[in-house]
């Protein structure tokens, strides 16, 4: 490992150690200054901006001690890049003891449970967690994308196929907006809202899903590339927003902070339509490392 991306694997350890807390107690920027715009256009004294504004003193708090921003650290989720030389299972071992650092260092909240016994896993490691995900890439430098989901938000995302002949919803544009927004309904504030969509358009079951949550690794103010994935995003944004559900569901203009779409072909018997959604708490963030230097977004 030292002699491709130039340091060791206990280094590597510390360093995701260190991914892990920042991403635990400490909300990216644009989630910040976005959720700051979104409370600017609520009510002073309404319910909207009174939730608001406890939300931001519970940033700040988290910021300042460095624990966890939400008590539900969630299910740690790791997309991991890495060049041609270095082992999968050495990089397994590295983000499992990182794991097992955090928690003790309460970065994270044992949070494991095995689902046939019910006995919580007091490490957070066990069968399937944390989640992790490689790509092979040909440059020297290894880069760590972290996500921390929390079940409340989690419990919200849904997958519907197409088409929905109850919801007038066609395999086409107007029927995954309208799927997309029955999700935000049927959501109501109970994922904590003002939360973030991330929706998977295409490919089979598990690769909806897998392509909805990486949408969530999207900076909040990027534009889509794809004009109409990125008027699919605007137009949700607006609608979902225009709902009233609000900031935990007691009313108001921000159901929504951003919406994130991508898209990938599919055989012609099924057109899946995937929806996470990610809450307030929306903490993701990434680490690089090249030439032994270690940097984080």
């Amino acid at each position: 490992m030292d002699d491709i991306i130039g340091i060791s694997k206990d280094r590597l350890k510390e360093a995701i150690v260190e991914l892990i807390r920042r991403t635990s107690a400490v909300l990216p920027d644009d989630v910040v200054e976005r959720l700051k715009t979104m409370r600017d256009l609520e009510e002073p004294e309404s319910r909207a901006r009174r939730t608001l504004d406890s939300i931001f003193t519970n940033i700040e708090m988290a910021d300042k001690a460095s624990r966890p921003i939400c008590q539900d650290t969630g299910t740690v989720t790791f997309d991991i890049e890495y060049p041609f030389g270095m082992r999968q299972s050495d990089i397994e071992q590295a983000a499992k003891e990182a794991v097992r650092a955090a928690t003790s260092k309460n970065y994270l909240r044992p949070n494991v449970v095995d689902s046939l016994s019910g006995e919580i896993k007091g490490d957070n490691v066990g069968a399937g967690h944390p989640a992790i995900y490689y790509d092979q890439s040909d440059g020297d430098v290894f880069k760590v994308m972290l996500a921390l989901k929390g079940g409340g938000c989690e419990n919200v995302g849904a997958q519907y196929s197409l088409p929905r002949p109850d919801m007038g919803a066609g395999r086409d544009l107007n029927g995954i907006k309208k799927v997309c927004l029955d999700a935000v309904e049927t959501a109501l504030g109970r994922g904590c809202a003002p939360g973030v969509l991330g929706i998977g358009i295409g490919g089979d079951r598990s690769q909806s899903y897998k392509l909805s949550k990486h949408q969530l690794h999207r900076k909040i103010d990027d534009v889509n590339p794809d004009p109409k994935l990125a008027e699919l995003e605007e137009w949700l944004l607006e609608k979902g927003n225009k709902l009233g559900i609000g900031p935990m569901g007691f009313g108001g203009e921000t159901t929504l902070f951003a919406v994130k779409a991508g898209v990938m072909d599919r055989i012609p018997a099924s057109y899946f339509v995937a929806i996470t959604y990610m809450c307030w708490a929306f903490r993701r963030r990434s680490m690089t490392i090249a030439k032994g230097e270690v940097s984080y977004d």
